[in-house]
């Protein structure tokens, strides 16, 4: 179904929400996360990597379990990705003090150091992306997604019933 909606002036109209919101979106989100890995190779992070790692960076000695809630991550991902977190030396898996069969994630100082090295790193690569772009703006784009994200959170629960 083809469906035009009308934007503040007459002139600008979108074809489909599907083609100028769903595959825009998409379209930017791919160009986003690929220049961001390309640029977080000199930290030999990916961003799947570095989202677990900075969660971790505020949320120091959690179970894979709590971890993989925080950061949105699938069991079998999040372990993939604290494998290679592991190896890289990270962070460390030690068996949970209160229940032997848990297992604790946390980072390492070599972690935590490469963390302060990434957050500047990256608020300076959002700002050139983010250049042009009014405050105002990007509080809208913020309200925008984080409707659209309540709202697919609504629709998934709805289905469940």
């Amino acid at each position: 179904m083809m469906q035009q909606v009308i934007r503040g002036d007459d002139k600008n109209m979108f074809e489909s929400y599907d083609q100028d919101i769903g595959m825009l979106t998409n379209k930017i989100n791919k160009k986003l996360l690929h220049y961001l890995n390309s640029r977080l190779v000199k930290f030999h992070l990916t961003t799947e990597q570095w989202a677990v790692l900075m969660k971790l960076s505020k949320k120091d000695k959690i179970s894979q379990k709590q971890l993989a809630e925080i950061s949105t991550k699938d069991q079998s991902t999040l372990t993939r990705i604290i494998d290679i977190l592991e190896r890289k030396n990270f962070i460390e898996r030690h068996q949970s003090k209160e229940d032997r069969r848990s297992i604790v994630i946390h980072i390492t100082d070599e972690g935590l150091s490469t963390c302060k090295k990434v957050i500047p790193f990256l608020e300076e690569i959002f700002n050139d992306i983010l250049k042009g772009i009014s405050h105002e703006k990007l509080e809208i784009f913020n309200r925008v997604f984080l409707q659209i994200n309540e709202n697919i959170d609504d629709l998934q629960e709805e289905r469940k019933d």
